[in-house]
């Protein structure tokens, strides 16, 4: 019995664990494309806002983080905070926690997707075993000494709905893995903007020195 009449034997629910490893190749992709977008570093243009925050204060500091055009988690809880500086820490502050809040549902969209794909999946391959043996039986309730060419059909369709559930199920379990860890790494860099952004604007803002130019001896040009 080839590949193709062992597919053909499998039955309805091998169709199904095929479209959900469609989707999840498809919703793996599309993460991991929209992840690698959002993970880019946004050290550069960190430290260059805050150089300006302590040099010319938070609208000037909010003009040149939007100059940039960057979106990055950390880049956008960052200009939440900037948004609010005006009305106090507390504001800020407030304004920065729905921020992470916003981006983390963007960053781990998805993953209770795979998530229920991979427990779904064994269940489905299990449940195709079950219809193959139930298949299977009613050879034996019809034939009394069924042939093994009888019996096969019953048995490959509960082996290969096996083999399907449980593919299907390690392809989305690590794919969730992978794309959980990747988007912890970038949560990470949003949270640490969080809470050093308080401490950026309680720092003083240097002042120029004022110069008393009545008191300055000048030349008398000869």
């Amino acid at each position: 019995m080839n590949a193709l009449t062992l597919i053909q034997a499998a039955g309805p629910l091998l169709w199904i664990l095929a479209a959900l490893s469609l989707y999840v190749v498809y919703l793996a992709v599309l993460r991991a494309q929209l992840l690698t977008r959002l993970g880019r570093d946004p050290s550069a243009t960190l430290a260059r806002t805050h150089a300006v925050l302590l040099e010319r204060g938070p609208h000037a500091a909010l003009a040149e983080l939007d100059r940039t055009g960057e979106a990055t988690p950390a880049v956008n809880v960052l200009r939440a905070g900037l948004t609010r500086a005006d009305r106090g820490v507390g504001a800020a502050q407030a304004a920065m926690n729905d921020a992470v809040l916003a981006e983390d549902a963007r960053l781990y969209a998805g993953l209770t997707a795979l998530g229920t794909v991979a427990q779904i999946a064994p269940l489905l391959g299990l449940l195709g075993t079950v219809f193959g043996m139930v298949r299977s039986f009613l050879v034996f309730s019809q034939t009394t000494a069924p042939t093994p060419t009888q019996l096969a059909t019953g048995i490959s369709e509960a082996l290969v709905n096996t083999a399907g559930g449980l593919i299907v199920a390690i392809l989305a379990y690590v794919a969730r893995n992978a794309l959980r860890a990747r988007a912890d790494r970038i949560a990470v860099s949003a949270e640490r903007v969080r809470e050093v952004f308080p401490a950026w604007l309680s720092a003083p803002v240097p002042q120029v020195p004022h110069i008393d130019f009545a008191a300055v001896p000048t030349e008398v040009a000869r």
